[in-house]
């Protein structure tokens, strides 16, 4: 069912990136070595992990708002099903940053999530001004 599994995939990863905030707490307050993560707040790691929290629950926040409209309106939307994917490969954007943070990948997984959400928001924005209402 299209828009459940965006539903649900939003909230488990929203989960993960409140958590994951949570981490970022620690490293700024708590973690031997507080002070440098402190000094480095607007660039480098720090910044990147700001960014991949931020937009972790933002784009897990479109995922819910994206599958309850699709469910919602299934019946009067074309492209149900492309919609819901290219909102769930949205989330490669936040998970990319990590994976560049942590592990040196490049940014290809940022830059194809990134863009698979965009074109998501479009899509759906166009598919909602051509419904046709029944009344």
């Amino acid at each position: 069912m299209k828009g459940k599994n965006n539903i649900a995939t939003g909230f488990l990863v929203m989960g993960l990136f409140m958590a994951y905030g949570f981490f970022l707490i620690y490293l700024r307050d708590f973690a031997p070595g507080k002070e440098e993560w402190i000094n480095n707040y607007s660039s480098g790691k720090h910044f990147e992990t700001r960014l991949a929290h931020v937009h972790g629950n933002l784009f897990a926040f479109l995922n819910i708002l994206i599958g309850y409209l699709l469910l919602r309106f299934k019946d009067q939307l074309k492209s149900v099903n492309t919609i819901s994917w290219l909102a769930l490969t949205g989330l490669l954007m936040p998970l990319g940053i990590l994976a560049e943070v942590y592990l040196g990948a490049p940014p290809f997984l940022v830059l194809i999530g990134a863009i698979a959400m965009t074109t998501s928001v479009i899509w759906l924005g166009i598919s909602f001004y051509k419904m046709k209402i029944n009344r």
